[in-house]
């Protein structure tokens, strides 16, 4: 069956989370992603623990893993002219490419956006930044804590008497930043293959964790009046609408429209509390919801749940997550062969499904370090001469036998 981006070519230029996470949503849906890594020690999250049991050490961490399925790599040094010259050479058969420098360091090594699409004027130049290619803060370095420290989401997050809460999920980086140049580079590729012109893709971690705040910005915005930790309605303002702690654990009441909330109250026999929905933290209604709920199980509210249709659900570990029927039917765990390990390799699967194109989680395994070099370049027109030579100058660099780690990296910094 043929798969939905087959026919893509990306050049990935990213390191870490962002870049790699979108880039492999492209692969899983069929794009050939090749990740563009430097001639020392490639993407950093190759050498991140842990590590599967039995798997090589150049295929890569675990977490490397989880992001790189169904990519190939090739080495480059993009410090010297002939580096930058394969990579310009890969650009002509590119759809599109993806980067996360700092804004101006590819245009600084000559081969940034303006040269790029005189290439290839179809190309789609996706790079992801912390704040964007203009800007006050155009040059600063980040991570997703500060992104969602500055755009005010983390200030809303947790309750009104306590520190800012930080998620468990890199919302910045996943959200604001893989999710984002996703979209934008399929944007562009539609427009791309309307008009058969190219453009850039400028994504902001930091312009798309804001977006995340549309309905709270919104209603600020109509009311003049500025939100404050543990004061919104759908962040623990709402008795209806908050974690509670049970005999043994926690569950969440999503009980927001007033028949769920009505539900919940009739099966709990108070429907006293029904007209009380919206009271407050620290209300008469709050203390007594929150012994209601101490008074049973996580399972018997689970049961409850079942059995009363009001929005009410376990707060799962991730251990217990992972083994529901929840995740398991809608095929959110996969097993990958990944060579060298002593078996299969558990990974998340594909969030999106395609009825007539699903995406495939196991087209090919992580790849190890400059896997691909010589299979790229010659696919790109190269001759087994120029390839050695090429690698023999120090310019480009095959697979590393990940008998020890690799020193200073050869792409910018």
């Amino acid at each position: 069956m043929a798969l939905a981006l087959e026919g893509v070519r990306v050049l990935d230029l990213s390191r870490l989370l962002p870049g790699g996470f979108c880039s492999l949503l492209l692969a899983d849906f069929g794009a050939d992603v090749v990740k563009v890594e430097d001639t020392a020690m490639g993407d950093y999250v190759r050498w991140a623990p842990p590590r599967y049991e039995g798997a090589d050490e150049s295929a890569g961490s675990a977490l490397f893993l989880a992001l790189n399925r169904n990519k190939r790599s090739v080495r480059l040094d993009l410090k010297s002219e002939a580096g930058r010259d394969v990579l310009l050479r890969l650009v002509r058969d590119a759809d599109v490419l993806l980067e996360s420098f700092r804004p101006g360091v590819l245009d600084r090594l000559g081969v940034g956006w303006e040269r790029l699409r005189e290439e290839n004027p179809r190309l789609v130049y996706c790079p992801i930044t912390g704040y964007g290619q203009d800007g006050p803060y155009r040059d600063r370095s980040g991570h997703d804590m500060n992104y969602l420290g500055l755009v005010g989401l983390l200030g809303l997050t947790g309750e009104a008497d306590g520190p800012p809460v930080q998620a468990a999920g890199q919302i910045a980086d996943l959200g604001g930043g893989a999710l984002m140049a996703a979209f934008g580079i399929l944007a562009a590729l539609r427009h791309r293959d309307a008009s058969g012109e190219g453009q850039r893709v400028d994504v902001s971690m930091a312009d798309g964790a804001l977006s995340w705040l549309a309905m709270v910005a919104a209603r600020m915005f109509a009311e003049g009046a500025t939100p404050r930790r543990g004061g919104m309605e759908l962040a623990g303002s709402l008795v209806c609408y908050r974690p509670y702690a049970c005999a043994d654990g926690w569950v969440t009441l999503g009980a927001l429209e007033p028949k769920f909330w009505g539900a919940w109250c009739r099966g709990v026999e108070r429907e006293d509390l029904v007209d009380q929905q919206f009271a407050g933290p620290g209300s008469e209604t709050h203390r007594a919801v929150e012994a209601i709920f101490l008074a049973r199980t996580r399972d018997e509210w689970q049961a409850f749940a079942t059995a009363h249709d009001c929005c009410l659900e376990p707060v799962l570990e991730l251990d217990e997550a992972l083994a529901s029927g929840l995740v398991r039917s809608r095929e959110m765990v996969v097993e990958v062969i990944q060579p060298g390990a002593s078996q299969p390799i558990r990974l998340l699967g594909v969030p999106v499904k395609l009825s007539a194109t699903p995406g495939d989680p196991a087209q090919r395994p992580g790849p190890a370090l400059g896997e691909h070099t010589h299979e790229v370049l010659t696919q790109a027109g190269f001759s087994q001469a120029e390839v050695a030579e090429l690698e023999r100058a120090g310019a480009v660099a095959g697979p590393d036998s990940g008998s020890t780690r690799p020193g200073r990296g050869s792409f910018p910094a």
